[in-house]
């Protein structure tokens, strides 16, 4: 029995050593050398040495991309809309995912086209606050209709709405997904939302505001409500846009 255990042992750290082993001669054949003083301008070697010009050793060169990989990747925090990795279509029908929108403060509300009770209020506070917006700000900010409607708002739909409420250039966005995805961002605003009939649906009557790394900053309940703090939100996101 304790020569089996022996035995036993024994596979296992061989096992792991040469795995170590490989991870590390793997780790070696990745790198890149090159002279530090570039004396065969960007020339680069997989192996350690010398250069052949002057004499000195070579040194490992970072991966530029690697580099810009994470700082790409820390730019972007575990708060931030950005990391849901879902596909959108706009009503231009072109496809494009949340973090295509960073960079500018977003102004975000869910509705449906079909409603005749809620929603076109909605749409007049969006109207409102766009209005009441600052050039500058206007210049930085994008106004986002999200359907919570998706069968019927078609990407035709959506560019036809737009049309029909004037919406139908910058900063004016609409956009549909799938029903997983829409209740995937419904949760994310906490905007609760239920079809009640074919074409009627109850739902919260929020407008949310996200600063241009996708962390919300602010959200504005209810309906007709003074706008006064959405508005400074925005203008405060706006001014710290780096």
């Amino acid at each position: 029995m304790k020569k089996t255990l022996f035995i036993l042992c024994s596979i296992v750290l061989i096992g792991l050593t040469a795995c170590k082993n490989d991870t590390s001669k793997t780790t070696e054949e990745a790198l890149v050398y090159q002279c530090p003083m570039k004396c065969e301008v960007d020339k680069t070697y997989n192996e350690p040495g010398s250069c052949p010009v002057c004499n000195m050793d070579l040194m490992v060169i970072e991966d530029e991309n690697e580099d810009e990989n994470e700082v790409a990747s820390n730019d972007i925090s575990d708060m931030s809309i950005f990391n849901l990795t879902s596909t959108w279509t706009n009503q231009n029908g072109e496809a494009l995912q949340l973090k295509n929108l960073k960079g500018d403060v977003l102004v975000m509300v869910m509705v449906y086209t079909s409603c005749k009770a809620a929603c076109p209020r909605l749409v007049a506070d969006m109207r409102n606050i766009e209005e009441r917006l600052t050039e500058h700000a206007k210049e930085n900010v994008q106004m986002v209709f999200v359907s919570i409607d998706p069968k019927t708002d078609t990407p035709e739909r959506l560019k036809a709405f737009a049309k029909e409420n004037e919406m139908d250039k910058k900063p004016w966005v609409f956009l549909r997904s799938t029903e997983d995805n829409t209740r995937e961002f419904a949760a994310v605003v906490a905007v609760n939302y239920k079809k009640i009939s074919p074409l009627d649906f109850s739902h919260s009557n929020i407008i949310s505001v996200f600063d241009e790394k996708g962390e919300m900053v602010f959200q504005q309940e209810g309906l007709g409500v003074n706008s006064d703090a959405t508005i400074q939100h925005i203008e405060e996101a706006v001014s710290n846009i780096k």
